[in-house]
């Protein structure tokens, strides 16, 4: 039976994610800037490390949630991802205090993403996957969980900047090693955090320790124990299955390798957002409803695509555009770029601790949105965000700034675009996911993301530079004007589709809410 109070264990996944997260916001706050201050590398190229890297931090889930379920468990998970982790943000401590040494330097930080991508691949989808393991089925806590979880999330992130900032962009390129230090001591406390507590702490509903075991083998559907009997029929529809999944595979490579050429990291991360979403659908055991579910899911992930290729410009476009174009003088003292990034976090924490009353209220009226309308409901105020910017850089001469208010707008709608869409989306897919595929379908949510990360570099290279055409669609972009524009405009189509299907995804949930 559920209360009003949450599990003690919610509170310690909180404090492990705040930590956690705090390492991966204080990195990126200066990333963008140490690519182009320190390692000297022109927007476009930085713009395009900062979507392969974000994009297969999102994808790597996949991975992870993939072991997790099948042999590692949560916990050994979430160990295992926050050491690989720490290893990659000593290797950036190390690139950045070997600047002189170019290509070593370089190297250093190749390694340091890499270890970064892995570790955060182990991490993330099994700390998300376990909140809803607190509660049981049908309890109505469940939003209002993802919503506290979230806001542990961009505590993290809120401060990161900061303290990261502070000690990293100082005009000096030398001094980038000091915030990705700092960020690997905390992640360093992760760890411990997590290994000191984890037994006391979470513990699931029925009394039972949460995390040890993994899903796939708490959870076996009756289907699947007869199919244990494996017969000519079952190899043979698996064969078909593993034939077709290597063709589309295929097909899918040589498609995305005409798109884009050489870029490999592109053409894997798209391709993977097709071929692992079809893989579950041709799951002997699913259910039809089961499957109407999981269509759901990926519908919905498919427009959060759009969503969060927009809202990454926070760390590329959105952070040069702050160090360049934005005075950021308040009473004679230079506020660092990157401590900008710290508004959508702050605004974040404000915001998550009204918007489960705001549904509760809405809820005790029947005219709470069902969760695709909520989506919808994100993309458009997305879209109304980069409205706002739109406005602050039109007809603005080259070489002149732009407030701080436009940007500090921007943020603050976009963060209620955020709340609206995102530990809504989590809270859905936990929600509509069978058991069996916790933490997997956590990191196919997660791999919309990965994909729209990677779709924000490509786009985010389109940042205007002087001396530099750049087009899309065939459409020049010019100015501040026409690059925001482009965010508006995308984002808003994508939200007007989504409102038109709501009602049809509704039905396709079957009853779940």
């Amino acid at each position: 039976m559920s209360t009003s109070k949450h599990p003690k264990g919610l509170y310690l996944i909180f404090a492990t994610s705040t930590a956690e997260r705090f390492s991966y916001y204080g990195m990126r706050a200066i990333f963008i800037l140490f690519l182009t201050q320190a390692l000297l590398f022109d927007k476009e190229h930085a713009a395009s490390i900062y979507g392969s890297y974000t994009g297969l931090v999102y994808l790597t889930p996949l991975i992870g949630g993939y072991i997790a379920d099948k042999y590692w468990g949560i916990r050994r998970s979430v160990f295992w991802g926050a050491m690989m982790m720490a290893v990659g943000q000593f290797l950036m401590f190390f690139s950045a205090s070997m600047l002189d040494t170019k290509e070593l330097s370089h190297w250093l930080m190749y390694g340091g993403l890499t270890f970064l991508i892995l570790g955060n691949g182990c991490f993330k989808p099994t700390v998300s996957s376990i909140v809803g393991q607190l509660y049981e089925p049908g309890d109505k806590r469940l939003d209002s969980a993802y919503t506290i979880f979230y806001m542990g999330v961009n505590v993290g992130s809120f401060f990161a900047p900061l303290v990261c900032g502070y000690f990293g962009e100082t005009g000096n390129p030398h001094d980038f090693k000091w915030g990705f230090l700092i960020a690997a001591i905390v992640t360093i406390l992760t760890v411990v955090l997590f290994e000191t507590q984890k037994n006391k702490y979470l513990i699931g509903p029925d009394g039972k320790p949460l995390g040890i075991i993994p899903d796939a083998k708490r959870e076996q559907p009756e289907e699947s124990k007869t199919s244990q009997r494996k017969t000519a029929m079952d190899r043979e529809k698996k064969f078909r299955n593993n034939l077709f999944l290597g063709v589309l595979a295929v097909a899918l490579v040589l498609f995305f390798y005409w798109c884009f050429g050489n870029d490999w990291v592109s053409i894997g991360i798209f391709t993977a957002c097709i071929i692992f979403p079809v893989n579950i659908l041709l799951d002997g055991s699913l259910t039809k409803i089961e499957r109407d579910r999981i269509f759901v899911i990926y519908i919905i992930a498919f427009f959060v695509i759009f969503f969060w290729a927009a809202y990454e410009q926070a760390g590329a476009s959105l952070t040069l555009f702050a160090a360049e174009q934005t005075d950021r003088v308040i009473f004679g003292w230079e506020m660092p770029a990157s401590w900008i990034q710290s508004f959508n976090p702050f605004f974040v924490v404000i915001l998550a601790a009204i918007m489960p009353g705001v549904w509760g209220a809405l809820n005790k009226r029947g005219m709470e949105p069902a969760s695709p309308t909520k989506q919808a409901i994100g993309l458009l105020l997305l879209s109304l965000g980069y409205l706002v910017i739109c406005f602050g850089v039109k007809d603005v001469q080259p070489g002149i700034k732009v407030s701080l208010i436009w940007l500090t707008g921007l943020y603050f709608i976009h963060t209620m675009g955020e709340i609206t869409l995102s530990p809504i989306g989590l809270s859905m897919v936990n929600k509509l996911t069978p058991v069996r595929f916790a933490s997997l379908m956590m990191g196919i949510w997660y791999l919309s993301t990965s994909t729209a990360n990677k779709f924000a570099g490509i786009l985010g290279g389109l940042y205007p530079e002087p001396g530099k055409v750049k087009t899309l669609l065939g459409y020049p972009i010019e100015n501040m004007f026409d690059f925001f524009m482009m965010f508006v405009l995308m984002s808003g189509v994508a939200s007007l589709i989504l409102f038109l299907l709501s009602k049809k995804l509704q039905k396709m949930m079957h009853g779940v809410e």
